[in-house]
């Protein structure tokens, strides 16, 4: 290589470097949730909660979005598309978090507060009706199969430690 190319590369490079850093200070807002601006498009979608990886992918294929572009390089229209679509996503029925839903019987996805009310409505409900999962729910035990014996613990009560001989007095 000459010179003159290896100085234009390294040009480029520092061109790049400025920018990834101007992107990087900026921080996106995207459905009430901040993003840091250094995240690429495709694993930052996925902080938004109700965004999965498979609902992230469905957003970058449709709306011609790079995968590995920085969130922070996004314009507000943009931003403001990838809003409209999260909330209104055309994408097949499998992908969406919430299928059949039991008041309209249609396929919803929800995303944000909207997603834990939901699922909190749905764990008071199960409970009201005293179903299997709903009594597993209030007696604090694994809903969905699990054993009992060992993983489901979460520290209730500390095991008793071996008691300590008192010390002879001389």
């Amino acid at each position: 290589m000459t010179q003159e190319a290896q100085k234009a590369m390294q040009t480029q490079e520092k061109d790049r470097q400025a920018e990834e850093k101007k992107h990087a200070e900026r921080m996106v807002r995207i459905l009430s949730q901040d993003i840091e601006g250094s995240m690429r498009v495709y694993p930052g979608l996925t902080k938004i909660k109700g965004v999965s990886w498979s609902l992230s992918n469905a957003v970058c294929k449709k709306l011609n979005i790079d995968k590995n572009r920085r969130i922070g390089s996004l314009t507000s229209d943009e931003v403001k598309k990838i809003t409209e679509f999260i909330k209104n996503p055309e994408v097949p029925w499998f992908i969406l978090n919430r299928r059949h839903d039991l008041e309209t019987g249609k396929n919803k996805h929800l995303t944000g507060t909207d997603l834990e009310l939901r699922t909190e409505f749905d764990i008071k409900r199960l409970k009201k009706i005293k179903s299997y999962r709903g009594i597993r729910h209030s007696a604090g035990l694994p809903v969905r199969g699990q054993k009992t014996k060992s993983h489901f613990r979460k520290n209730r009560a500390k095991a008793m430690g071996i008691k300590k001989k008192p010390k002879k007095q001389v």
